[in-house]
C-alpha cells in the first residue's frame, strides 16, 4: 500500500514542468488558484491581471515568473503582452483564458452598456486571448489553450442574461478554434471549463447587485445536487490535468466542474 501511494505521488508531482504558461486574471479566485498550482507542478507562470498592483503581489507570494498588467479585452493590450512573453521565455505552452466579470440584469432591465462591458470581457477577452496565442504557439506545433467558461454557458438564468450568452459563446467558440488549430495541424487543444457555483471575488461582486443576496446565494446553491459551492482549488486541479501531456488527446472538450448542476 505504501509503495502503491509513492508511485502516484512519483508520477504525479511536476506535471507542467519546463512549460511556460499565461493566466489572466490571475489577482484573485480561480486565476489565483490555477496560476499558484501551475507554479506548484513546475511551469514557469505568467501573472495578467487587469489590476497591476494586486497582479504583482500574487506573483511574487506564489512562485510566479513574471507579472504583467493586462487588460484582456482590448487588442493593443495582447500585442503587448505576448511579446514580452515571448522575448522573455522563448515559447508560450499554454493559456488559461480566465479573466472575466458578471453583472446581474435581465432581459429588461440590463442596460446596453452593461451588456456591451460583459462581452468585451468575457467574450472579445477570450478570442483575443485565443488569437494571439494561436500565433505564438504555431511554430513549436504543440500548445494548450484552456478558456473559462461556466455552467452559465449551459443552463440559463433570467437574471445573467448578458453572462449567460458571453459564456455560451465561450463554448461555442472553443470549439472552433479547437477544429481551426486542429485542420491546420498546429497541434494546439483548446478547451473550455465549466465551473458551477464557486466561492470567488466575482460570486462576492454578483451577490453585492441583489437585494437579498442572501436569497440569491441560497438559491444558486439549491441547483447543485452536491449541496455546497465549490472552491477555486476544484477547477485548478482540472486545469493543471488539460495544460499537462496527459492531456495530450483532449481537444474541443466542455468540462464541468459544477456539483452536478448541469445534470
Amino acid at each position: 500500500m505504501a509503495g502503491g501511494s509513492a508511485e502516484l505521488v512519483e508520477h504525479t508531482v511536476a506535471r507542467l514542468q519546463g512549460k511556460t504558461a499565461l493566466v489572466t486574471g490571475a489577482a484573485s479566485g480561480i486565476g489565483l488558484a490555477i496560476a499558484a498550482r501551475f507554479a506548484t507542478e513546475g511551469a514557469q507562470v505568467v501573472f495578467t491581471d487587469i489590476t497591476g498592483d494586486a497582479c504583482t503581489r500574487a506573483c511574487h507570494e506564489h512562485g510566479g515568473a513574471l507579472a504583467l498588467e493586462l487588460d484582456v479585452a482590448l487588442d493593443e493590450a495582447w500585442g503587448d503582452a505576448i511579446p514580452q512573453v515571448m522575448d522573455r521565455f522563448g515559447k508560450l505552452d499554454v493559456l488559461v483564458n480566465n479573466a472575466g466579470i458578471a453583472l446581474l440584469g435581465d432581459v429588461e432591465t440590463l442596460s446596453v452598456a452593461d451588456f456591451d462591458r460583459t462581452m468585451a470581457v468575457d467574450l472579445r477577452g477570450v478570442f483575443l486571448g485565443c488569437k494571439y496565442a494561436v500565433q505564438a504557439m504555431k511554430p513549436a506545433r504543440q500548445g494548450s489553450i484552456i478558456n473559462m467558461s461556466s455552467i452559465s454557458g449551459i443552463r440559463a438564468q433570467a437574471e445573467l442574461v448578458a453572462y449567460n450568452a458571453a459564456k455560451a459563446g465561450v463554448a461555442l467558440m472553443t470549439k472552433s478554434v479547437a477544429l481551426h488549430c486542429g485542420q491546420q495541424g498546429y497541434g494546439i487543444r483548446c478547451n473550455s471549463i465549466h465551473p458551477g457555483l464557486i466561492r470567488t471575488p466575482i460570486l462576492d461582486k454578483l451577490l453585492a447587485q441583489s437585494e437579498d443576496p442572501d436569497a440569491l446565494l441560497a438559491g444558486f446553491i439549491a441547483t447543485h445536487p452536491i449541496g455546497h459551492m465549490g472552491e477555486p482549488a476544484d477547477v485548478a486541479a482540472l486545469a493543471v490535468y488539460l495544460a499537462s501531456d496527459e492531456a495530450r488527446f483532449v481537444t474541443g472538450s466542455a468540462m464541468s466542474v459544477d456539483g452536478g448542476a448541469a445534470m
